[in-house]
């Protein structure tokens, strides 16, 4: 044993590999520093005798200290490289997309109900002539307003990737700023739209009646509704382009019940105006502005709901009551045996099923509760600065441009269909054909918004995931998403086989004709076929355009606008010389094999996006 604690101390620091720099005033001092110096000269030991026997150590510290610091100080070796999390990408289950489609299809069904009101309405309350006016009418301002459809899809589209990329941002940067941009662009849009509506109006409306005889109370009053209605197309857009972005932050709640209250507005209005005798506010035209009425209305129902802010429901408080809780607090955290009892029970009651199964169910229940789009722009907006020109956010702008062209031509592609067999049918088929197709159409017409929810949804769901960095989980979940759609549309194909197969009952209550009826039912294959694959239809194309596929959709849609109505004028033709005979159930069987092509394709071209992103991945982990 040493006889001096210093040098015990300084075998000690030998071992930390390290020696105080600073001279020890102490033997109690330790302070860590640099390795040993080369000579004990360089070490002050001023205020503390050594032993003589005590030198000899010194000496081999001496020599201890000569020694490489690589082998005094051993490396250590770095600690190992961190796994990545695996990505975890949220995936649409079926019911997910169910929960949202349903309500989805309330949104779609808001059009054609505004129209039947107007239809009832006009006819109930002003005559026959007012009601055939609303026919040519309110298909040159609903197919018309196709043409500005595309605010709508790159709305839907352009929110729900900015949903992805703000994700981890709690301002919501980029959604904001895409909302906002697309109102402005709707109220741009709608204008432009209005003013161009206003003249071209008696062009459209000739050319679709197609008759010089046509009584002239008939185009006066659709020429007027058609005007009153341009009134209100900066409204329909700015409507129309808040309704999508909602879809787009998979909010279907807040469009549903804005648009049920539009209803509510459209339908006290034709009751108020339709029976009036004056030439612009009465019949047809008193429709159109209980339209236009109503829209405004909806405009302002959804500027509040997004800029008013949530108010926190305050805590009523009537008396202040002073309770000492402190003992038990202790009880239930302490240790002591009087509050064990407590303790147990408290254990048992938090980990019990019920307790767990109400809060998750209240958790939810809030979560659900407030929709996403409710406040959204609170402390966000003023009205003066969203009207300034200055605001506007060209960059942003710039990403509708590739939305114009292709979604345009697949909302003219799709409805050429419907007009070349109109025409056919008006123009070539007899009296109780074209009473048929009527009836027959009237009934499609309520059917086929029951799928168009789904595609989109699909527009709501598939850019979140296709948004995603190119991995193996986004291939994964890309692939797992199609699929849930594929299966919601199969479902909802054989939902509308079942209601086709109750035409025969219901066409009862359009006529009592029997010709007409026999022809109506010979539609009726044709009309299921169609349907049945429908779902998968709008299903494929929904989540075509969440990938913006629309260079491909716009090709399509081009070849499909010319090759129908070509196969219908085919049909006609045939007819007219007597080589084949043509009837509704003639037409009807075309254009269901049209649209089982039609599906076919999406499908197809949904395997080949897959396959390329499944190749990309296994090239990138190579």
């Amino acid at each position: 044993m040493f006889k001096s604690t210093t040098v015990f101390l300084l075998l000690q620091q030998c071992n930390a590999y390290t020696l105080p720099k600073t001279p020890l005033r102490h033997h109690a001092t330790r302070r860590t520093g640099p390795a040993l110096q080369s000579t004990a000269e360089s070490m002050e030991f001023d205020r503390i005798q050594l032993p003589d026997e005590d030198r000899d150590v010194l000496d081999k510290l001496q020599l201890f200290s000569t020694l490489p610091t690589e082998l005094a100080l051993p490396p250590v070796p770095p600690p190992p490289p961190l796994e990545p999390s695996p990505v975890v990408i949220e995936t649409p289950s079926i019911q997910k997309i169910l929960s949202y489609t349903l309500p989805a299809i309330g949104v779609w069904l808001c059009g054609p109900i505004l129209s039947m009101i107007d239809t009832a309405a006009v006819g109930l309350l002003s005559g026959t002539a007012q009601q055939a006016a609303l026919n040519p009418a309110v298909s040159v301002t609903d197919y018309g307003a196709l043409v500005v459809a595309f605010m709508y899809t790159a709305t839907t589209n352009l929110i729900a990737a900015a949903q992805q990329h703000d994700k981890s941002n709690p301002d919501q940067t980029r959604t904001t700023t895409t909302l906002l941009t697309g109102l402005k662009l709707s109220i741009l849009v709608g204008s432009v739209f209005a003013v161009i509506l206003s003249f071209a109006a008696p062009r459209l409306i000739q050319t679709l009646i197609g008759n010089e005889l046509l009584d002239p109370t008939v185009l006066e009053s659709a020429l007027r509704y058609v005007r009153i209605r341009a009134l209100g197309m900066p409204a329909a857009l700015v409507i129309g382009t808040a309704q999508s972005a909602c879809l787009g932050m998979q909010d279907v709640k807040s469009p549903l019940l804005v648009l049920m209250a539009a209803a509510a507005i459209n339908f006290l209005g034709d009751v108020f105006m339709v029976g009036k005798s004056s030439l612009w506010f009465g019949g047809a035209a008193g429709a159109a502005w209980a339209t236009v009425f109503s829209q405004y209305g909806a405009l302002f129902m959804f500027w509040r709901w997004m800029v008013k802010p949530l108010k926190e429901k305050p805590i009523e408080s009537k008396k202040t009551n002073v309770v000492d809780v402190s003992n038990s607090i202790l009880e239930l955290t302490g240790t002591s045996k009087a509050g064990m009892s407590r303790r147990k029970k408290l254990s048992n009651f938090l980990s019990s099923n019920k307790t767990l199964k109400a809060s998750s169910f209240l958790t939810k229940k809030a979560q659900k509760s407030i929709p996403k789009s409710r406040g959204f722009l609170a402390g966000k907006l003023k009205l003066s600065q969203f009207l300034r020109s200055s605001s506007f956010d060209t960059k942003t702008a710039k990403e509708y441009l590739p939305f114009v062209v292709p979604v345009t031509t697949t909302s003219i592609g799709r409805i050429s269909g419907y007009i070349a067999m109109s025409h056919v049918a008006s123009s070539t088929l007899g009296t109780f054909d074209m009473a048929a197709h009527q009836i027959i159409f009237s009934i499609f017409c309520c059917m086929t918004p029951i799928v168009d929810g789904l595609s989109q949804v699909a527009q709501s769901f598939v850019p979140g995931v296709f948004e995603a960095k190119p991995t193996k989980e986004r291939a994964v979940a890309l692939s797992q998403t199609i699929m849930n759609f594929r299966k919601v549309g199969a479902v909802f194909g054989g939902l509308l086989l079942a209601l086709v197969a109750c035409i025969p009952l219901i066409s009862r209550y359009f006529t009592t004709d029997a010709l007409v009826l026999n022809r109506v039912n010979g539609a009726i294959p044709g009309v299921a076929l169609f349907l049945l694959v429908n779902g998968l239809m709008c299903a494929g194309e929904g989540c075509l355009l969440g990938q913006k596929d629309l260079g491909f959709l716009r090709n399509m849609y081009t070849i499909f606008f010319f090759t129908v109505p070509a196969y219908m004028l085919r049909l006609k033709q045939r007819s007219l010389l007597g080589i084949q005979e043509v009837s509704i159930g003639t037409m009807w069987a075309a254009f269901s094999t049209y649209n089982v092509i039609r599906t076919c394709i999406w499908h197809l071209r949904l395997a080949q996006l897959q396959r390329r992103t499944n190749r990309y991945v296994q090239e990138a982990n190579k």
